[in-house]
């Protein structure tokens, strides 16, 4: 086993691993929540940005590009409209980073005692990247969906607040429209994590000795690398989220107004090729890339750093 690979796995307590993946997602959040904001309204356009003739019966906006969307948001929505469903975006992330990083470690853990059946350092780290996305996501799907659909509101308001949407939702579309779109969630994610943890675990290890990044950002640096190779690859099925979660009675109220029905993961992708070609399933690619490397560099230089901190202060508190 190498040094890079019981580094994250085996530092610290559970109680410090969650606290630490717990504060990584919450900084993590806030910092890229413009971008999420950007994505989500560029995945849910529908209409050619190539063909004019198509922007002629869009009812709502055309955006061009991660810059002039924000500057169209910003001018008519106001600032705050690029922090929009950061509330439960922040309750999910903080519950996320928090299963994720228990997950990976309890998993890691038990896959270490499998003795003579014992997996390769970087089959462990897939394994347990998998195993970790797919139980915090589905544990925190209903936020991810609430964030996606408070992103998705323009001018008009969908929801007045997350208690009415929560009440709204489960009245008109029940408990199972709190998980519109998870099976691509989870399709998506564990591949993505799994791929994530193993380039992590693979490249940190000599990234950490490059003396040339600044204030000890090879956590970071392995981060981007990692999540851009990985986000790549499972893009299409974050689409199909996207367009899945803003399915139901208020479809047609988002910003835009003309997202088509879809129904299902695999029906949803050949609905999209048809219509669309294979360019529709990257819509939003460009800045979800642009989100995901500082988010992950975030997430995993503040895990690293907090998960020390608290390791610290314990010692001190014990002292």
């Amino acid at each position: 086993m190498s040094a890079g690979g019981e580094h994250l796995k085996d530092e610290g307590t559970r109680r410090q691993t969650v606290l630490a993946g717990g504060t990584a997602g919450l900084i993590s959040r806030f910092c890229i929540a413009p971008l999420d904001v950007v994505k989500i309204r560029l995945q849910l356009q529908i209409h050619s940005l190539s063909d004019p003739v198509s922007h002629r019966t869009v009812n709502g906006p055309i955006y061009k590009g991660t810059l002039s969307t924000m500057r169209a948001i910003v001018r008519q929505e106001g600032i705050t409209g690029l922090w929009k469903g950061n509330v439960p975006a922040e309750l999910m992330y903080v519950c996320y980073g928090a299963l994720q990083f228990t997950a990976y470690r309890t998993t890691t853990q038990a896959l270490a005692q499998l003795g003579d059946y014992r997996l390769s350092p970087s089959g462990e780290s897939f394994v347990s990247g998998a195993v970790a996305g797919g139980i915090a996501t589905t544990a925190t799907y209903p936020l991810d969906l609430l964030r996606t659909r408070f992103a998705a509101q323009g001018p008009e308001r969908v929801y007045k607040s997350l208690f009415s949407s929560v009440v709204e939702i489960s009245r008109h579309e029940g408990p199972a429209g709190f998980f519109r779109g998870c099976s691509a969630a989870v399709a998506q994610i564990v591949p993505y994590m799994g791929l994530f943890f193993t380039a992590y675990e693979n490249l940190r290890p000599t990234m950490a000795q490059w003396d040339y990044l600044p204030f000890g950002t090879g956590d970071a640096a392995a981060g981007v690398v990692a999540s851009v190779l990985a986000k790549t690859g499972v893009f299409p099925l974050d689409l199909v989220r996207k367009r899945l979660q803003v399915q139901g009675p208020t479809r047609t109220r988002y910003v835009h107004r003309n997202i088509p029905e879809y129904d299902g993961v695999v029906r949803s992708i050949v609905m999209i090729l048809r219509t669309q070609g294979v360019r529709g399933l990257y819509r939003g690619l460009t800045v979800s890339l642009f989100k995901a490397a500082p988010a992950s560099a975030v997430t995993m230089w503040t895990y690293e750093r907090a998960l020390k901190l608290i390791q610290e202060m314990e010692l001190a508190a014990l002292d």
